[in-house]
C-alpha cells in the first residue's frame, strides 16, 4: 500500500476517532464531574452526608468500572441500537464509550474534591455559605487543576478505548486497524496507525500537563485569598446567620 493510499484512508478515520472521542469526553464530563463531587458530598462527614446514597452511587460506579470495556461494548449493542439507531460506526461506538468513562472519571474527580483542604470549606461554611456555594466557590476552584488533570487522563483512556472499538466496527482508527492491519496484512500500515496514536495521546498529553501547571501556578499565588473574597462577598446563594 502507498503513502498517499494511506493518507486517503486514515483522514476520515482520524476525523471519526476525534468525533467519537470528543463527543464521549464531553458527555462524561457533564455526567462524571457532579457524579464525583455527589460521591464527596454523600460521604461520612460530607455536606450531604447520606450513607445510603453514597453506598448506592459508589456500588453503581464500582460495577460499573469492573466490567471490561470488549464485554461492555457486547453487553450494550442492544441498548445502543435502540439509543442511536444503530450498533456500528462512530456514533455508536460513543455510548458504550461514555457509559465505560463515567464511573472512571467520576473516581478521578472524587480523589481531587477529597484533596481541597477541609479547613478552607469550614471557613466558608463559617461564614454562611450554602451547599452550592461551597461547590460552585471552594471545591471545585481548588480542585481544578486536579479534574483537568483527570480529564486529560480520562480522554486519553478513551482514545485507547475508541481503537479497541474497533474491532466491533466502531468506526475510526481502530476499525482501519483491524480490517488492513490484520484482516488484510497490511504490517506497515498499521505501524503507521500506531505512530498516529502515540502522536495524538502525546499532543493530548502536553496540552494538558500545561493546563495543569497554569491552573495550579495560579492558585499558589493569592489563590485562596481569592477565593475567601469571593465566598464572603454578597452572593444569593449565602445564607443569614
Amino acid at each position: 500500500m502507498t503513502w498517499d493510499q494511506m493518507q486517503e484512508l486514515m483522514w476520515p478515520a482520524t476525523q471519526e476517532t476525534f468525533q467519537m472521542v470528543g463527543v464521549s469526553a464531553l458527555v462524561t464530563v457533564l455526567l462524571g464531574l457532579p457524579l464525583g463531587v455527589l460521591l464527596v458530598l454523600t460521604d461520612k462527614g460530607g455536606l450531604l452526608a447520606n450513607r445510603a446514597v453514597n453506598k448506592a452511587i459508589g456500588f453503581v460506579v464500582n460495577i460499573a468500572r469492573a466490567v471490561p470495556f470488549i464485554i461492555l461494548m457486547i453487553a450494550l449493542i442492544s441498548f445502543t441500537r435502540w439509543l442511536v439507531g444503530t450498533s456500528i460506526g462512530w456514533q455508536a461506538a460513543t455510548v458504550p464509550l461514555t457509559i465505560g468513562a463515567v464511573p472512571f472519571f467520576a473516581r478521578l474527580v472524587e480523589t481531587s474534591v477529597r484533596e481541597v483542604d477541609r479547613g478552607l470549606v469550614e471557613a466558608v461554611q463559617s461564614m454562611g455559605g450554602s451547599t452550592w456555594t461551597i461547590v460552585r466557590k471552594t471545591l471545585l476552584p481548588e480542585a481544578l487543576p486536579g479534574i483537568v488533570a483527570s480529564v486529560t487522563t480520562t480522554v486519553i483512556t478513551l482514545i485507547g478505548y475508541s481503537a479497541m472499538a474497533g474491532t466491533v466496527g466502531g468506526g475510526g482508527l481502530g476499525t482501519l486497524a483491524v480490517n488492513y492491519g490484520y484482516q488484510r496484512f497490511e504490517t506497515a500500515f498499521m505501524w503507521v496507525i500506531v505512530a498516529e496514536l502515540v502522536i495524538i495521546v502525546t499532543a493530548v498529553q502536553l496540552i494538558g500537563d500545561f493546563a495543569v501547571q497554569r491552573l495550579s501556578h495560579r492558585g499558589r499565588i493569592g489563590g485562596r485569598t481569592r477565593l475567601l473574597g469571593r465566598a464572603t462577598a454578597p452572593d444569593k446563594d449565602l445564607v443569614a446567620s
